[in-house]
């Protein structure tokens, strides 16, 4: 009699199981849901900050946060087969937020580099944004795109779609500008980001990357044994707070010249008003090309881990920075410090202050125009 009554106890069950599924509401099927890690574990401006992995078939690996889409990890496979992570960083969200240098890993806009006094008239208004750097603005401002949580559109095993919105007025810049940003690896061994932005008033747009590199590994060491090159026969001085001073002037026989590959550091302590200005690199180079298309820009490499990396770009410009503010007081992955001139940075790019230089390409983009630009970071081995 048991086994009876537990026979009709189950199928009466089932029955009941049966018609709260039959009758629960369909949910859409979601297409590649991001696949989510939650290393940080906390949010930003009210919203969840997040990480993501994306890697290519020849053991390149990333990670990446939502927060300023910033690159926090980087492994890329050293002479030897080894990986090593080249791209300076933190591990927490809370690192990056206490830290004094935060452009680390982070995409830059509005506007990548400086802007004089934190003002430009376009159309005959005049705009004022934050001054965050000596009395002008830099990278957008102290609450630019490194700043804010990027939505993530979609996520694969080797690519990360981002988007946001800037509106009207934000860090005091005209319009509401859209932005799409792809990273991937591809597996030609590239970092590549593509950006896409369009705006519903005439604004200024100058967007980059902003990796801090190490070819020989985050902390391990400065950079001043790196060998560089540059396709740049010109770039742009800059006065005192590293605002261009409108010239364009030749390389040639100044510290300025990596036309061939040269060590980092053969240079960067000789006198010259200019090395001083910056503390070092960190300066505008003017790539030797006429149009936009895709051309190699920079070629870098280490002599310890056999590292190369070669920098293409469709903008006109490139700002090569020589890591001048580390100063040994920033702890970052692994509790390993990093030092004076421990990593540098290439950021494609339009030149500085474009808005007030009216000799300098333009960086207006029009209601009526759509903004393309496309960086990639390309490893190998020599």
């Amino acid at each position: 009699m048991n086994n009876h009554f537990n026979k009709i106890l189950g199928a009466a069950a089932l029955g009941v199981l049966l018609y709260s599924c039959e009758n629960k509401p369909k949910q859409e099927t979601k297409v590649e849901e991001p696949a989510q890690e939650q290393v940080f574990g906390t949010t930003y401006q009210d919203k969840n900050v997040e990480t993501y992995e994306i890697k290519n078939a020849n053991g390149i690996k990333m990670k990446v946060t939502n927060f300023g889409a910033r690159v926090t990890h980087l492994w890329v496979p050293d002479k030897d087969g080894n990986p090593v992570d080249v791209v300076l960083g933190f591990e927490t969200l809370d690192e990056y937020l206490k830290s004094s240098e935060k452009y680390f890993g982070a995409a830059i806009g509005r506007y990548g580099n400086r802007i004089a006094n934190g003002k430009f008239t376009l159309d005959g208004e005049e705009y004022t944004l934050p001054q965050n750097n000596n009395g002008q603005t830099l990278h957008g401002g102290p609450g630019g795109m490194d700043y804010v949580i990027w939505e993530v559109e979609k996520s694969g095993d080797n690519s990360l779609v981002f988007s946001y919105t800037s509106p009207e007025g934000e860090e005091g810049f005209p319009g509401e500008l859209k932005v799409k940003m792809i990273y991937s690896l591809t597996d030609d061994n590239e970092f590549k980001v593509t950006y896409e932005a369009e705006t519903d008033k005439a604004t200024p747009v100058n967007l980059t990357h902003h990796s801090f590199f190490n070819l020989s590994g985050a902390g391990n060491g400065n950079v001043l044994d790196h060998t560089l090159q540059l396709n740049a026969s010109k770039y742009t001085p800059v006065n005192d707070v590293l605002i261009p001073t409108g010239e364009v002037a030749t390389v040639k026989g100044t510290p300025f010249d990596f036309t061939s590959a040269t060590q980092i550091g053969e240079r960067i302590d000789q006198e010259n008003e200019q090395l001083k200005f910056g503390g070092g690199y960190d300066h505008n180079w003017v790539l030797d090309k006429s149009g936009s298309e895709l051309t190699q820009a920079a070629v870098i490499s280490s002599p310890q881990t056999g590292i190369e990396m070669e920098v293409w770009t469709t903008e006109p410009a490139i700002q090569f920075y020589s890591g001048n503010f580390l100063d040994g007081t920033i702890k970052g992955k692994g509790e390993k410090v990093y030092e004076l001139r421990s990593a540098f940075c290439l950021e494609t790019q339009h030149y500085p202050d474009s808005p007030n230089q009216p000799n300098f390409p333009s960086t207006v983009l029009k209601p009526d125009e759509k903004y393309e630009q496309t960086c990639i970071y390309k490893f190998g081995t020599k």
